[in-house]
């Protein structure tokens, strides 16, 4: 009957002590052990080999012939597991290997794609791949490390962390607004004197609702919808060629609005707040890969509005 590995271990650290020092004394006091433990130690070892292990005189110890065979094919492999074991514990606080992110294509168009240049400097041996999907489908078994999704979460095994969230404006470009005029209350948006550009939701097909928050108010609209699109991509540059108004997220067309290729319409109807979420399968040792990102992300925000705040 094959025994367990680590029996298979026990006494192999105390049989190379006392190899080293020459000495049951010196092997007891460089692993703070007993003499006697140290016997014991080699005698149960002898007993599962079948092997005596040392030659032992009043004045000398030294390894048998079978002793020394033995000694000297163990301790490489010993060496090798060793050297297994320190490579694992760096792994686990080094950022190194390959991240799968399962993200939100809005925030990879608009956000972390143009900013991630500073967190592959940052982690020179990392590799990242980001997947554009439109769900967060089964994370562990599409083999992803970590999904970054806008939106409220659904009931779910998988740990959910809110990074943050950003504001949902109308927005529309000065050509827009030349040509159809600024609507004075979002319920003009229902009319048909405005377009608008519709966002239809991946998970129930339907385009979103548009709301309107105002301190404790909030105001639902049923736009004047001439065009629905699923690509952010589409939504925005449709926005920006001012075929209708859309409703976007404010973190990503900061730079837009401070170049007035983009106009707020309703600065007083504008509290109304999307939040992107993390998702990864355990709370337990999570890869120092997958907080990084984290970390980078949450900070996003933090930066932005810094930056902000100094201009």
């Amino acid at each position: 009957m094959r025994q367990p590995f680590s029996q298979l271990l026990e006494g192999i650290d105390v049989m190379a002590a006392v190899s080293e020092m020459k000495s049951f004394g010196g092997a007891a006091e460089a692993l703070d052990l007993s003499q006697s433990g140290v016997s014991r130690a080699i005698a149960r070892l002898e007993a599962r080999l079948s092997i005596r292990l040392f030659e032992r005189t009043t004045r000398s110890v030294r390894l048998t012939d079978e002793g020394r065979d033995f000694y000297e094919q163990v301790m490489p492999l010993i060496g090798a597991l060793s050297e297994v074991t320190s490579n694992a514990a760096g792994s686990a606080r080094k950022v190194r290997g390959r991240l799968r992110v399962n993200v939100d294509p809005l925030f990879s168009q608009l956000v972390l794609g143009p900013r991630l240049g500073d967190f592959l400097d940052s982690h020179p041996e990392l590799e990242v791949e980001l997947r554009s999907r439109e769900d967060l489908g089964d994370l562990v078994a599409d083999g992803f490390d970590l999904a970054l999704r806008f939106g409220h979460p659904p009931t779910s095994s998988l740990i959910v962390r809110k990074l943050f969230d950003t504001r949902v404006l109308a927005m529309a470009s000065p050509g827009y607004l030349e040509r159809f005029g600024h609507p004075a209350h979002p319920r003009d948006l229902g009319t048909p004197q405005h377009r608008c550009v519709e966002f239809r939701e991946p998970v129930t097909g339907r385009p979103f609702p548009w709301e309107f928050h105002r301190r404790r108010q909030t105001l639902v609209v049923k736009p004047q919808g001439v065009l629905t699109v699923n690509d952010p991509g589409t939504l925005h540059s449709t926005c920006l060629a001012g075929l209708g108004i859309a409703q976007l997220f404010e973190l990503g067309i900061e730079d837009h609005i401070a170049n007035h290729r983009l106009v707020q319409l309703f600065p007083d109807w504008s509290e109304q707040r999307f939040p992107l979420h993390a998702y990864y399968p355990s709370r337990q040792h999570v890869p120092p890969k997958t907080r990084a990102l984290l970390d980078f992300v949450a900070g996003l925000v933090r930066r932005d509005d810094a930056s902000h705040t100094q201009t």
